[in-house]
């Protein structure tokens, strides 16, 4: 097992830093799956390389050729760099206390060649070992879940609901974890991943401004919900993609300079349907990258998260998880997702759809559902371009996206993070069709969805910037902590204290 050493990798990533603006090195990998193996090899691909494996700088005496070859072991680069300029590579990586070590060169033989204490080890045309293979072929079926329309009765108070949601462990606080990494170091993170009156609240992202005296900053964040590819691996891709891009511009960040990260974690992919539901959900990353023209920069995967019982066989849910990466021009004017003052108007930019497939309301009722959240990118952008210029012209108080909980569980934890009430009114929620019900409007969890704060002198501009895309100012924020909203006969659903809110939200996991 790989035992990581995180000082080190500090310690090497500041000695290739270094070596970097020194131009010192032409090429770069890391030694991740397959060690040695796979950097080198796909290094030397068209050059050919001789490696001396023990030359290897070992952790421990012992080790076989083989093992010396495909080992994984931690904070391991290999990198290529002309024979002028090893000397000062190496001046540079042991002033950091850093070993770096030649083991060979890119030959131009066309050939893998490894040697261990004057003996050759192995000999091998790179041709053959990238292209000699024959390519395997394997069986993907996906077929739509058969899925029992289910009948839920919900109560006219929506207030235990909220607390049933707010306690869920995808909803609730999770601060204990958090705090368990210092996010402070180096005084970079402008956005912190708990904001509010008493910085505990859900931040959607984090921004940090790297670079000390300016304000240009990047901002993180990350989109997830297995429970949506139970229902269909391809809309779960797309609500992904789309919630880390809201969040990315609930803080300010520019949605047309993001990047994106996938991670797929699955089941056994020769099996076909198992293979058939991994193909739906990479056609939803490619299809809504696409539309949205955000690059996928990098990924992984984990595959084979399969085991037998008996004649039960029991994989994983098929997940999905995106990170995006975006740039944030002017860190200053960051928004967070805290309430900030009595009497400021609360709008819903957005359409709400009657979309609880896969929600977690459903999930605390032990339902799953049948209509997950689908994306309009065309109408995503529209929404995300809109509030970019919201945010850079100052007209932003506070923005927080849906995602889990849906509507009533974001402006919640609004208030509470803010220490400030809310009165809402769920007749002005702009609807896709005709929604009948107070628990579809409150907890649908339908994408490209964001709630915002707005002061009352700028209302009429933020108005405005909203031309030609759906909105409804729902209502505003109270000085009191009495969270009240009126369902859409314009009765009172739900009304509970903010401080009762927020303790049903931290309990579960405040260890």
């Amino acid at each position: 097992m790989q035992i990581g050493n995180p000082i080190q990798e500090k310690k090497m990533m500041d000695a290739l830093l270094k070596a970097r603006d020194e131009n010192l090195y032409s090429a770069i990998t890391d030694c991740g799956a397959g060690g040695l193996s796979s950097a080198v090899g796909e290094m030397g691909q068209e050059l050919g390389a001789r490696v001396q494996l023990d030359k290897v700088s070992l952790k421990y005496q012992g080790l076989n050729y083989t093992e010396v070859w495909i080992s994984e072991s931690q904070e391991r680069m290999v990198i290529s760099v002309p024979q002028n300029k090893i000397q000062r590579l190496k001046e540079i990586f042991s002033g950091e206390n850093v070993e770096a070590t030649v083991i060979g060169e890119f030959s131009g033989s066309k050939r893998l060649e490894l040697f261990f204490q004057d003996c050759q080890v192995c000999d091998l045309d790179m041709a053959f070992l990238h292209n000699g293979h024959p390519k395997g072929m394997k069986e993907a079926v996906w077929a739509a879940p058969k899925l029992k329309k289910e009948k839920f009765s919900a109560s006219p108070d929506l207030t235990e609901s909220l607390f049933d949601i707010l306690s869920h462990y995808n909803v609730c606080s999770k601060e204990w974890v958090i705090r368990q990494y210092d996010h402070e170091v180096q005084g970079a993170s402008v956005v912190k991943p708990l904001v509010g009156l008493k910085c505990d609240g859900p931040s959607d992202a984090s921004v940090l401004a790297p670079k000390l005296g300016s304000t240009k900053g990047i901002a993180i964040a990350n989109g997830i919900n297995p429970r949506y590819g139970m229902i269909d691996p391809y809309w779960m891709a797309a609500s992904c993609i789309d919630e880390a891009l809201r969040q990315i511009v609930a803080v300010g960040g520019d949605v047309g300079r993001v990047a994106i990260l996938d991670n797929f974690c699955w089941g056994n992919p020769d099996k076909p349907d198992r293979l058939g539901s991994l193909v739906r959900c990479a056609e939803g990353c490619y299809k809504i990258a696409l539309d949205y023209g955000v690059p996928f920069i990098s990924g992984k995967d984990s595959l084979y998260n399969e085991y037998t019982q008996g004649k039960r066989s029991i994989a994983i849910p098929g997940t999905i998880l995106i990170s995006a990466i975006g740039i944030v021009e002017d860190v200053t004017k960051c928004t967070t997702m805290d309430f900030k003052k009595p009497g400021n108007a609360i709008y819903l930019v957005g359409k709400t759809a009657d979309e609880l497939g896969g929600s977690v309301y459903l999930d605390t009722l032990g339902l799953l559902g049948e209509h997950v959240p689908k994306v309009d990118t065309k109408n995503g952008l529209q929404i995300f371009r809109a509030l970019n210029k919201a945010v850079q012209q100052g007209l932003v108080a506070a923005m927080h996206d849906c995602s889990e909980g849906g509507l009533v569980t974001a402006l919640a934890e609004m208030s509470f993070s803010g220490g400030w009430g809310a009165t809402i009114r769920l007749d002005q929620v702009p609807c896709l069709g005709k929604i009948r019900r107070d628990a579809v409007v409150a907890f649908a969890e339908s994408n490209s969805r964001l709630i915002v704060e707005v002061a009352a002198e700028n209302q009429q501009r933020f108005e405005k910037l909203l031309k030609g895309i759906a909105w409804g100012n729902l209502g505003r924020v109270e000085k009191t902590p009495e969270f009240v909203v009126y369902g859409l006969d314009k009765k009172v659903c739900l009304n509970a204290n903010i401080n009762d809110l927020k303790t049903a939200w931290k309990k579960p996991l405040q260890w």
